[in-house]
């Protein structure tokens, strides 16, 4: 018995010293998660194709999507399995009418219901679970105003909804409340993103007033540039919750300017090439690492070719909210960030 004791006393012993000389365990390092936020535009929401064209062509990995609007529309079909060069032919194709139709109703002038009938030829899968990244697709409950976030269930239903604009489209009704179109909540969906566990987020803003010259041409236009003005105004709200923001150069096309999707197309490419030096700089950084928020602005027309080749163009915000000399790329300063 004694023996055992004695035994049982050198082992414990021997496993203090092992504790006490043991080296820490490093942390485990890897690059961080990547959520892409795509907020609404109507015709112009054709940039975002040009920007995952880009993504997919360097390799960028995106972990999760958030889509309102248009960008739920793309949000989806991308993540369904679809290559975006696959949708930039279908864009240069689409029209109005192919998802929607004019009615006589006291709640809109239009029903996007025809977009049920384009989703099904798009998508390459039905429901939320089948996606190979995982989408979270914003609407606006009409009654109290509040997000509602989908990311379970059927696809095609919570797209429409999240594309139903206010006196253009009908309301939709899903699960016995009647949904309006995501930008009311969230016009570009960064915070679902957070929520859904991104360490870095990239927000596609389609920064252009609704009419962008002369008068006013229609109720709809009176509308739209109404909610184009307060989008702008409360911008600062969503990009609390990005890292980077990316604005393609969409103010010089209509809202309703499908028959211009190539050009629009191309928008969202040069806008995500210019922000590419910095989403290589993610990648390079372990997902601990700060990440400075930057707005990534339309370089001017004479100054594209410039401002695709100087990455030195991002630069970091030096407390004080300095703009950069340049004009092309702006930092701003991100309020801290809401726990959940």
């Amino acid at each position: 018995m004694g023996t055992l004791s004695k035994l049982a006393r050198s082992f414990r012993a021997f496993h203090r010293v092992l504790q006490r000389v043991a080296p820490p365990v490093p942390p485990i390092n890897h690059a961080p998660s990547i959520g892409l936020a795509l907020g609404g535009g109507f015709a112009r929401g054709l940039a975002h194709i040009g920007v995952l064209k880009v993504l997919e062509e360097e390799k960028i990995p995106i972990n999760f999507i958030a889509g309102t609007s248009v960008g739920a529309l793309i949000g989806a079909v991308y993540a369904s399995g679809a290559h975006p060069q696959e949708m930039a032919e279908i864009a240069a194709q689409v029209r109005f009418r192919d998802f929607a139709r004019w009615t006589v109703s006291r709640l809109g002038f239009a029903s996007n219901d025809r977009m049920a009938r384009m989703l099904h030829r798009w998508l390459k899968v039905k429901t939320f679970e089948e996606l190979r990244v995982p989408l979270a697709v914003v609407a606006t409950d009409f009654v109290t105003g509040e997000p509602v976030v989908f990311r379970s269930g059927e696809l095609i239903g919570p797209v429409r909804a999240s594309c139903a604009y206010p006196g253009m489209f009908l309301p939709v009704s899903l699960d016995g409340r009647l949904m309006v179109d995501g930008m009311l909540a969230y016009s570009v969906p960064t915070t679902p993103l957070r929520k859904m566990g991104a360490e870095r987020v990239l927000a596609v803003y389609l920064k252009a007033h609704w009419v962008n010259s002369g008068p006013p041409r229609s109720v709809f236009d009176v509308i739209g540039q109404c909610f184009s003005i307060t989008q702008t105004r409360m911008s600062s709200v969503w990009q609390a919750d990005a890292d980077l923001v990316m604005e393609p150069e969409v103010q010089g096309f209509a809202y309703d300017a499908f028959d211009r999707g190539p050009d629009l197309v191309r928008a969202g490419e040069e806008a995500a090439r210019r922000a590419l030096p910095r989403i290589r700089q993610w990648l390079q950084q372990p997902a601990s690492a700060p990440a400075h928020a930057h707005a990534v602005e339309p370089a001017p027309a004479a100054a594209k070719t410039q401002a695709l080749a100087l990455p030195a163009l991002f630069h970091q915000t030096d407390g004080a909210g300095t703009k950069c000399a340049s004009g092309h790329v702006k930092p701003f300063l991100r309020p801290p960030r809401r726990a959940y």
